[in-house]
Protein backbone atom coordinates (compact mmCIF):
# COMPACT_ATOMS: atom_id res chain seq x y z
CA UNK A 1 0.00 0.00 0.00
CA UNK A 2 1.18 3.67 -0.92
CA UNK A 3 -0.07 6.73 0.62
CA UNK A 4 0.03 9.37 3.65
CA UNK A 5 0.54 7.62 6.79
CA UNK A 6 -1.84 8.09 9.67
CA UNK A 7 -2.00 7.21 13.17
CA UNK A 8 -2.16 3.43 14.49
CA UNK A 9 -5.93 3.24 15.03
CA UNK A 10 -6.30 0.59 17.98
CA UNK A 11 -9.30 -0.91 19.18
CA UNK A 12 -10.47 -2.58 22.70
CA UNK A 13 -10.03 -6.02 22.48
CA UNK A 14 -8.26 -9.05 24.49
CA UNK A 15 -5.04 -7.95 23.29
CA UNK A 16 -6.14 -4.18 21.61
CA UNK A 17 -6.76 -4.94 17.66
CA UNK A 18 -4.40 -2.94 15.73
CA UNK A 19 -4.18 -1.30 12.36
CA UNK A 20 -1.57 0.88 10.63
CA UNK A 21 -3.87 3.19 7.99
CA UNK A 22 -2.13 4.30 4.93
CA UNK A 23 -3.80 5.96 2.32
CA UNK A 24 -6.85 4.94 3.32
CA UNK A 25 -6.21 1.40 2.94
CA UNK A 26 -5.43 -0.45 6.40
CA UNK A 27 -3.73 -3.57 7.46
CA UNK A 28 -3.96 -5.71 10.16
CA UNK A 29 -0.89 -5.57 12.38
CA UNK A 30 -2.07 -8.27 15.12
CA UNK A 31 -1.79 -10.73 12.04
CA UNK A 32 1.74 -10.20 11.12
CA UNK A 33 3.06 -10.39 15.09
CA UNK A 34 6.55 -12.28 14.27
CA UNK A 35 6.92 -11.25 10.43
CA UNK A 36 8.86 -9.07 8.55
CA UNK A 37 7.07 -5.77 7.80
CA UNK A 38 8.87 -2.61 5.40
CA UNK A 39 7.66 0.57 5.77
CA UNK A 40 9.78 2.90 3.20
CA UNK A 41 9.33 6.60 3.17
CA UNK A 42 8.80 8.40 -0.66
CA UNK A 43 10.33 11.65 0.12
CA UNK A 44 6.76 13.86 0.58
CA UNK A 45 5.06 15.21 3.46
CA UNK A 46 1.52 16.46 2.84
CA UNK A 47 -0.40 18.35 5.25
CA UNK A 48 -3.24 16.33 6.88
CA UNK A 49 -5.33 18.95 7.24
CA UNK A 50 -5.06 20.98 3.56
CA UNK A 51 -3.34 18.21 2.09
CA UNK A 52 -0.41 20.32 0.54
CA UNK A 53 2.76 19.25 0.19
CA UNK A 54 5.12 20.65 3.13
CA UNK A 55 8.69 20.27 3.40
CA UNK A 56 8.65 19.60 7.39
CA UNK A 57 5.87 18.75 9.20
CA UNK A 58 4.40 20.61 12.19
CA UNK A 59 2.39 19.63 15.36
CA UNK A 60 2.42 15.87 14.17
CA UNK A 61 1.02 16.49 10.45
CA UNK A 62 0.12 19.97 9.89
CA UNK A 63 1.88 22.42 7.48
CA UNK A 64 3.21 25.99 8.75
CA UNK A 65 -0.06 27.60 7.57
CA UNK A 66 -2.15 25.35 9.21
CA UNK A 67 0.00 25.27 12.11
CA UNK A 68 -0.78 28.75 12.65
CA UNK A 69 -4.34 28.79 11.65
CA UNK A 70 -6.30 26.14 12.95
CA UNK A 71 -7.65 25.62 16.67
CA UNK A 72 -6.33 22.07 17.29
CA UNK A 73 -2.81 23.50 16.68
CA UNK A 74 -3.05 25.68 19.32
CA UNK A 75 -1.14 25.65 22.91
CA UNK A 76 -4.27 24.78 24.46
CA UNK A 77 -4.77 21.36 22.97
CA UNK A 78 -1.93 20.49 25.39
CA UNK A 79 -2.45 22.78 28.16
CA UNK A 80 -6.42 22.68 28.23
CA UNK A 81 -6.37 25.10 31.52
CA UNK A 82 -5.14 28.19 29.16
CA UNK A 83 -8.45 27.38 26.64
CA UNK A 84 -9.22 30.43 23.89
CA UNK A 85 -12.50 29.37 23.86
CA UNK A 86 -12.92 30.48 27.39
CA UNK A 87 -10.98 33.13 26.78
CA UNK A 88 -13.10 34.83 23.69
CA UNK A 89 -10.00 33.98 21.20
CA UNK A 90 -10.47 30.69 19.75
CA UNK A 91 -9.15 30.88 15.89
CA UNK A 92 -11.85 28.63 14.65
CA UNK A 93 -15.13 29.06 17.42
CA UNK A 94 -17.55 26.33 15.62
CA UNK A 95 -14.63 24.15 16.20
CA UNK A 96 -13.86 24.56 19.29
CA UNK A 97 -17.73 24.93 20.19
CA UNK A 98 -17.98 21.50 18.59
CA UNK A 99 -15.22 19.52 20.68
CA UNK A 100 -14.20 21.64 23.85
CA UNK A 101 -17.38 22.81 24.87
CA UNK A 102 -19.03 19.75 25.59
CA UNK A 103 -18.44 17.02 28.40
CA UNK A 104 -14.54 15.34 29.41
CA UNK A 105 -13.30 12.96 31.84
CA UNK A 106 -10.70 13.55 34.07
CA UNK A 107 -9.13 10.08 34.23
CA UNK A 108 -5.89 8.40 36.23
CA UNK A 109 -3.79 5.72 34.32
CA UNK A 110 -1.46 2.97 34.74
CA UNK A 111 1.38 3.56 31.67
CA UNK A 112 4.83 3.77 32.33
CA UNK A 113 3.64 4.58 36.20
CA UNK A 114 0.69 6.47 37.70
CA UNK A 115 -0.65 9.53 35.13
CA UNK A 116 -3.63 11.90 34.74
CA UNK A 117 -4.94 13.30 32.08
CA UNK A 118 -8.10 13.96 30.12
CA UNK A 119 -10.26 12.86 27.24
CA UNK A 120 -13.59 13.49 25.58
CA UNK A 121 -16.50 11.53 27.47
CA UNK A 122 -16.61 8.41 25.61
CA UNK A 123 -13.00 8.10 24.09
CA UNK A 124 -11.47 7.14 27.43
CA UNK A 125 -10.64 3.66 26.80
CA UNK A 126 -9.37 4.81 23.41
CA UNK A 127 -7.25 7.31 25.35
CA UNK A 128 -5.61 4.83 27.14
CA UNK A 129 -4.78 2.79 24.48
CA UNK A 130 -3.04 5.47 22.66
CA UNK A 131 -1.00 6.14 25.53
CA UNK A 132 -0.04 1.98 26.26
CA UNK A 133 -1.98 1.98 29.38
CA UNK A 134 -2.63 -1.11 30.96
CA UNK A 135 -4.71 0.13 33.16
CA UNK A 136 -7.41 3.32 33.41
CA UNK A 137 -10.19 4.54 35.66
CA UNK A 138 -12.90 7.73 35.15
CA UNK A 139 -12.41 9.46 37.99
CA UNK A 140 -14.72 13.13 37.24
CA UNK A 141 -17.18 14.06 34.51
CA UNK A 142 -16.62 17.84 33.87
CA UNK A 143 -19.20 19.93 31.55
CA UNK A 144 -16.08 21.75 29.48
CA UNK A 145 -12.69 20.94 28.10
CA UNK A 146 -11.48 24.08 29.94
CA UNK A 147 -12.87 22.84 32.76
CA UNK A 148 -11.20 19.47 32.56
CA UNK A 149 -7.90 21.46 31.91
CA UNK A 150 -8.62 23.16 35.54
CA UNK A 151 -8.95 19.70 37.30
CA UNK A 152 -5.56 18.44 35.54
CA UNK A 153 -4.10 21.12 36.52
CA UNK A 154 -5.16 20.62 40.38
CA UNK A 155 -4.31 17.19 39.96
CA UNK A 156 -0.78 17.36 38.49
CA UNK A 157 0.40 18.51 41.30
CA UNK A 158 -0.26 15.54 43.02
CA UNK A 159 0.31 13.03 40.44
CA UNK A 160 2.26 13.16 36.95
CA UNK A 161 0.65 13.75 33.63
CA UNK A 162 2.89 12.62 31.83
CA UNK A 163 4.38 9.28 30.39
CA UNK A 164 7.97 8.22 30.10
CA UNK A 165 7.81 5.92 26.79
CA UNK A 166 10.77 4.28 27.54
CA UNK A 167 9.73 2.91 30.37
CA UNK A 168 6.42 1.99 28.94
CA UNK A 169 7.62 0.07 25.99
CA UNK A 170 10.19 -1.89 28.21
CA UNK A 171 7.60 -3.81 29.54
CA UNK A 172 4.51 -4.23 31.16
CA UNK A 173 3.88 -2.11 34.80
CA UNK A 174 3.17 -3.93 37.62
CA UNK A 175 -0.50 -4.07 38.23
CA UNK A 176 -2.18 -1.78 40.89
CA UNK A 177 -4.77 -0.35 43.13
CA UNK A 178 -6.09 2.17 40.69
CA UNK A 179 -8.98 2.73 42.73
CA UNK A 180 -7.45 3.39 45.91
CA UNK A 181 -5.01 5.42 44.41
CA UNK A 182 -7.73 7.74 42.67
CA UNK A 183 -9.35 8.15 46.33
CA UNK A 184 -6.02 9.59 47.20
CA UNK A 185 -5.48 11.46 44.65
CA UNK A 186 -9.13 13.45 45.00
CA UNK A 187 -8.66 13.18 48.78
CA UNK A 188 -5.09 15.36 48.51
CA UNK A 189 -6.85 17.77 45.80
CA UNK A 190 -9.95 18.40 47.30
CA UNK A 191 -9.59 21.63 48.36
CA UNK A 192 -8.39 23.01 45.08
CA UNK A 193 -11.43 20.73 43.23
CA UNK A 194 -13.69 22.59 45.53
CA UNK A 195 -12.81 26.08 44.61
CA UNK A 196 -12.96 24.94 40.93
CA UNK A 197 -16.75 24.09 41.74
CA UNK A 198 -17.23 27.55 43.91
CA UNK A 199 -15.81 29.24 40.86
CA UNK A 200 -18.13 27.60 38.18
CA UNK A 201 -21.06 25.67 39.87
CA UNK A 202 -21.88 22.29 41.94
CA UNK A 203 -22.43 21.05 38.27
CA UNK A 204 -19.24 21.81 36.90
CA UNK A 205 -17.69 18.72 38.05
CA UNK A 206 -18.71 15.45 38.99
CA UNK A 207 -17.77 12.02 40.50
CA UNK A 208 -17.38 9.74 37.59
CA UNK A 209 -17.81 6.35 39.45
CA UNK A 210 -15.88 4.72 36.60
CA UNK A 211 -14.45 1.03 37.14
CA UNK A 212 -11.20 0.03 36.22
CA UNK A 213 -10.29 -1.39 32.77
CA UNK A 214 -7.31 -3.63 32.03
CA UNK A 215 -6.12 -3.78 28.79
CA UNK A 216 -3.41 -6.12 26.64
CA UNK A 217 -1.51 -5.66 24.19
CA UNK A 218 0.41 -7.71 21.10
CA UNK A 219 3.48 -7.43 22.19
CA UNK A 220 5.35 -11.06 21.83
CA UNK A 221 8.67 -9.45 22.91
CA UNK A 222 9.71 -6.54 24.74
CA UNK A 223 12.87 -4.63 23.64
CA UNK A 224 15.82 -5.23 25.89
CA UNK A 225 16.79 -1.58 24.75
CA UNK A 226 14.69 0.60 23.05
CA UNK A 227 16.09 2.30 20.24
CA UNK A 228 13.90 4.69 18.49
CA UNK A 229 13.88 4.36 14.80
CA UNK A 230 13.72 7.62 12.38
CA UNK A 231 11.84 7.26 9.28
CA UNK A 232 12.39 10.40 7.41
CA UNK A 233 16.37 9.78 8.63
CA UNK A 234 16.56 6.05 7.63
CA UNK A 235 14.30 6.46 4.44
CA UNK A 236 13.17 2.20 4.85
CA UNK A 237 12.57 0.64 7.61
CA UNK A 238 12.60 -3.25 7.21
CA UNK A 239 12.15 -5.41 10.33
CA UNK A 240 10.05 -7.69 12.16
CA UNK A 241 7.40 -6.84 14.08
CA UNK A 242 7.37 -7.80 17.88
CA UNK A 243 4.44 -5.83 18.75
CA UNK A 244 2.51 -2.65 19.29
CA UNK A 245 1.89 -0.93 22.41
CA UNK A 246 0.84 2.80 22.16
CA UNK A 247 1.10 4.46 18.73
CA UNK A 248 4.67 2.08 18.60
CA UNK A 249 5.59 -0.32 16.51
CA UNK A 250 8.21 -2.89 18.34
CA UNK A 251 10.54 -4.23 16.01
CA UNK A 252 13.31 -6.60 16.42
CA UNK A 253 15.23 -3.29 14.87
CA UNK A 254 14.06 -0.37 17.07
CA UNK A 255 10.38 1.11 17.85
CA UNK A 256 8.51 3.71 15.56
CA UNK A 257 6.07 5.95 16.50
CA UNK A 258 4.13 6.12 14.10
CA UNK A 259 1.99 9.29 15.40
CA UNK A 260 5.21 11.44 14.85
CA UNK A 261 5.43 10.46 11.01
CA UNK A 262 1.36 11.15 10.38
CA UNK A 263 1.35 13.27 6.90
CA UNK A 264 4.60 10.86 5.42
CA UNK A 265 3.77 9.11 2.31
CA UNK A 266 5.21 5.79 2.54
CA UNK A 267 5.37 2.21 0.97
CA UNK A 268 3.85 -0.12 3.41
CA UNK A 269 3.81 -3.91 2.71
CA UNK A 270 4.35 -7.24 4.72
CA UNK A 271 6.82 -10.05 4.02
CA UNK A 272 5.10 -13.19 5.34
CA UNK A 273 7.68 -15.24 3.99
CA UNK A 274 11.69 -14.53 4.63
CA UNK A 275 14.26 -14.33 1.58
Amino acid sequence: MQGSLDKLRGEPGDPVSYHLRVGGAEIDLNALLGQPVVLRFEGEIRCIACGRVTRRSHRQGYCYPCSRRLARCDLCIVRPELCHFDAGTCREPEWGREHCMRGHLVYLANASGLKVGITRGGREQRRWIDQGAVQGIALLRVRTRYLAGLVEAALRRHVSDRTDWRRMLSGTPPLVDLQAHGRQLLYQAAAELERIRAEHGDDALRPAQGAVHRIAYPVEEYPQRVRSLDLEREGAICSTLRGIKGQYLILADGVLNVRKFTGYCVTARACRHRG
